[in-house]
């Protein structure tokens, strides 16, 4: 556990590294306004946001859409990711056979597959969803495999000893010992995904945070372009954040 006095320097440590980038934001917007806006001028763009939206669009409602699509996604993936997982790591002859598959298709960024996803599903809500659950599945898949496939024999044998079938083993043995790492592989998910639907959001989508960096660039509105820039940065790490404590709540001994 931290002292008070750790924490204390943590916050003071964190304060001051914001204050040297802002430091630096406003030098270098100074010397070159047109092409960087300064703080203020990024200030004012946000709020004339919130009194004119764009495409009829709050800024809640952008940030909403993203959030809406990263979701969906993160769930699809976790279904997927964690019940593919359990069954490829607990079964050796399913992992010989899946492995590969996946072992090939992983390295393939997610952009990759925006032109083949367009000309298979149009440019509606549900490639973008696709496009952020290829993103994100491969995390959680690939961590749930190590850790059942990692799970310690002690565990495996007291099972045995209590004579429990397999269900049983997978769901009070394997699942809970293989929780950390799982939980590891959905925040990299969340992280992986929230990249991904900004990048699908600026090609084809009249929502989102991804689409006002678009329109921004669109009409040379470079303040617009940082206002987006920023809350993607703000709403990444709340959902950090939140899945931490989430996280913290699952496998409380793990910050003990």
């Amino acid at each position: 556990m931290r002292t008070k006095n750790q924490k204390i320097r943590d916050f003071v440590l964190s304060a001051i590294s914001v204050i040297v980038l802002i430091a630096l934001w406003c030098a270098v917007s100074t010397s070159k306004p047109d092409f960087f806006p300064t703080p203020m001028a990024t200030i004012e763009r946000l709020v004339k946001l919130f009194e004119k939206p764009i495409m009829k669009v709050s800024i809640w409602g952008h940030i909403f859409a993203s959030l809406k699509r990263v979701l969906f996604a993160i769930g699809a993936s976790i279904i997927i990711g964690v019940g593919l997982g359990l069954i490829m790591g607990w079964n050796k002859k399913v992992r010989a056979a899946i492995y590969p598959i996946i072992m090939t298709l992983r390295p393939i960024p997610p952009i990759a597959w925006i032109p083949l996803i367009i000309l298979l599903f149009g440019v509606g809500e549900f490639p973008k969803v696709l496009l952020v659950f290829i993103g994100s599945v491969f995390p959680i898949l690939l961590n749930t495999i190590s850790a059942v496939s990692m799970v310690d024999d002690m565990y495996l044998k007291v099972g045995k000893v209590y004579k429990a079938n397999t269900w049983q083993t997978l769901h009070h043995i394997v699942f809970p010992a293989s929780m950390p790492t799982i939980l590891a592989g959905i925040k990299i998910a969340i992280s992986s995904g929230w990249m991904v639907v900004v990048a699908a959001e600026m090609l084809a989508s009249k929502s989102g945070l991804g689409f006002l960096i678009t329109r921004g660039r669109d009409s040379y509105d470079v303040a617009l372009i940082m206002v987006a820039m920023i809350l993607i940065g703000i709403v990444g790490a709340a959902l950090s954040i939140v899945f931490s404590f989430i996280e913290r709540r699952l496998c409380g001994w793990m910050s003990s």
